[in-house]
């Protein structure tokens, strides 16, 4: 197992990220933060903080169960839990920020943005996420991201956050490594 982000890197991350954020959509007016269930929801919570601590605004947050959205959902090899999603405010002309922790294929950015826009229709989405792995499969690129690692289709990325894993920070894993979820 390497790391490839400590814990000092992944918070120095979330800043720039959220910083990042609020450039890209001149502030806070409209924005609302979306994170993608399980660990998209982390990242999505630290961002809100952040923007919180330097804005002194509470923007509207949400979590996202894409589990009934995704294409591997009769395949049988899916062992998603629906949980459900939990956004309490319409997504109407908002612009969405959609965060999630590692990006791979693209599969679970469509599986989110079908399932957002069956609530409700956005102004803009924006994709932020805390790594970027490539290997897309579909047509999706994020529009903020806190490191690309390119990795062999041998290889895992994983993040690992206190409140999920009791450790924190972003590890690559060989194939013959365990990999946890």
């Amino acid at each position: 197992m390497i790391t490839i982000m400590d814990r000092e890197t992944v918070r120095r991350t979330i800043t720039r990220l959220a910083c990042e954020a609020l450039e890209n959509n001149n502030g806070t007016e409209n924005l609302a933060i979306v994170g993608i269930r399980t660990r998209g929801v982390i990242v999505a919570q630290r961002i809100h903080e952040e923007i919180a601590k330097m804005e002194k605004t509470i923007l509207p947050f949400g979590i996202l169960d894409i589990a009934l959205q995704r294409d591997d959902l009769l395949s049988g090899t899916c062992d998603a839990v629906f949980k459900g999603s939990e956004i309490d405010f319409n997504p109407d002309g908002k612009n969405i920020l959609l965060c999630d922790d590692v990006m791979f294929t693209g599969r679970t950015v469509r599986a989110a943005l079908a399932a957002l826009n069956g609530m409700g229709r956005p102004a803009k989405v924006r994709l932020l996420c805390l790594v970027d792995r490539g290997h897309r499969e579909l047509p999706f690129r994020a529009d903020m991201v806190g490191k690309n690692v390119p990795t062999s289709s041998e290889e895992r990325v994983v993040a690992h956050f206190d409140e999920t894993d009791g450790d924190e920070g972003v590890y690559l894993l060989k194939k013959d490594e365990i990999w946890q979820k």
